[in-house]
């Protein structure tokens, strides 16, 4: 059992040598960069300053100023050292955290190099970060619920619109008999609803008749964009009373939004973003934590064995399918009710596919799922603040910027994920 037990902790830690040696060259390669794009370009003497107050609030805290081109000259000397250790021994398993410090490194560097001889808020950029990964999150979560349980779901994209655009009608009306708040709330509970209906379409489609999930979910996707764009043309654009419905003011969380720094960004939200961390929390919990989890996962791990055991496999992904289509209304009512106050036709514009992104990227698990949305909100929320800074790169780039993001994670940068091994596979009751 020993000699058992250490032959699987090896091949767990085994990293090939082909895949050690791309990441030494890749950590290099950034450190390089560092020198190539950074350094040579600052000039001597030059300071960059880094404010740490988001914009709005009255928790005030000193700038952090220092000189440019000594800390790019330490970022590149540290991304060099980690890579020729990567290329000399190697780090194992922890590439990976490796990679995601020294890519931090470079990004500091990149944020340094970009406000030399000027100011960047820094709190400012974290905090739009966070609200631009809140409908990416919502998306990934969404596509966890639904492929844990074997049920691929590409069709996120045109839940979370369809949820945008009910939101924004029903919470309109609500408005209008009810009041704001109520208004609010109705669109919101309208969106879930909405997005749990698109999700058992896909269902029946997928578990009943066996359809293609990929097909299924494509159909649902350009039924949603025709569906929310003519509603938007017919009626939201025309009568602009169907198409106010407000949105969620920031909540103050007692004691921990008078943090400095981090009080203000992450305590200082709309429910959107607390309702976020608490799914996140939820989620995690239910799915390695609880015997429900079990269950979901091990029917979109092995279907006829849980079959076997008891467990209603179409029942099963009936409801983790649903739970995800709400999930995803959920997220797409985001857009409407807690950021712009009014729908525009394919507003989501692909947050749902990156969301599924997101999803590989965090391996399948809600935190995993979390971190790469931030990645993703990083590289959206980058581009208006470099447009401020009047940094020297096409505004085209800038906006390519958190598509280009998604291709290098999709391309396989940090390894292969661990997909259920059911994903997408209809089951076949004997």
């Amino acid at each position: 059992m020993a000699t058992q037990a250490a032959t699987l902790s090896r091949r767990v830690e085994y990293i090939s040598p082909r895949r050690q040696r791309v990441m030494g060259f890749v950590f290099l390669a950034l450190a390089a960069g560092i020198w190539l794009f950074f350094i040579r370009t600052v000039d001597a003497g030059v300071s960059t300053t880094f404010r740490l107050t988001p914009g709005g609030s009255d928790i005030q805290l000193a700038d952090w100023v220092f000189a440019t081109a000594p800390a790019l000259n330490i970022l590149a000397i540290i991304s060099a050292v980690l890579g020729g250790y990567q290329l000399a021994r190697g780090f194992g398993r922890n590439t990976n955290l490796v990679l995601g410090l020294v890519s931090f490194l470079f990004m500091f560097g990149f944020l340094a190099w970009a406000a030399a001889d000027g100011s960047l808020n820094i709190a400012g950029l974290l905090r739009t970060t966070l609200q631009k990964a809140v409908p990416i999150t919502f998306g990934a979560m969404s596509g966890i619920l639904s492929e844990r349980a074997g049920v691929v779901n590409i069709a996120i994209e045109g839940m979370m619109l369809t949820g945008a655009m009910i939101g924004a009608l029903m919470g309109s009306v609500g408005r209008l008999y009810f009041g704001d708040t109520a208004g609010l709330w109705i669109g919101l509970g309208s969106a879930v609803i909405f997005g749990g209906l698109l999700a058992l379409i896909h269902g029946v489609l997928s578990i009943k008749y066996k359809t293609d999930q990929i097909i299924s979910g494509t159909v649902i996707n350009i039924f949603a964009t025709g569906m929310t764009s003519f509603i938007s043309a017919k009626f939201l654009q025309k009568y602009q009373e169907l198409n106010s419905p407000g949105i969620f003011q920031s909540i103050e969380f007692p004691l921990l939004s008078k943090i400095p720094f981090i009080g203000p960004v992450f305590f200082d939200n709309n429910v959107f973003i607390f309702a976020m961390f608490l799914f996140l929390i939820l989620l995690h919990i239910g799915l390695f934590f609880t015997r429900w989890g079990l269950r979901l996962r091990s029917v979109g791990e092995h279907p006829k064995a849980a079959d076997t055991l008891g467990i209603n496999v179409f029942r099963t992904r009936y409801m983790a399918v649903t739970l995800s289509g709400m999930m995803a209304g959920f997220g797409g009512a985001y857009f409407t009710l807690g950021s712009v106050g009014r729908f525009d036709e394919v507003m989501t514009a692909g947050r749902g596919f990156i969301g599924l992104a997101a999803m590989i990227f965090g391996n399948w698990s809600p935190f995993g799922s979390f971190g790469a949305s931030l990645l993703f909100g990083f590289a959206d929320s980058l581009q208006s603040k470099l447009a401020i800074l009047s940094v020297n790169i096409p505004s085209e780039i800038l906006l390519m910027a958190p598509y280009i993001a998604t291709m290098v994670v999709l391309a396989g940068v940090i390894g292969r994920g661990h997909m259920p091994a059911a994903d997408g596979q209809p089951y076949e009751k004997e």
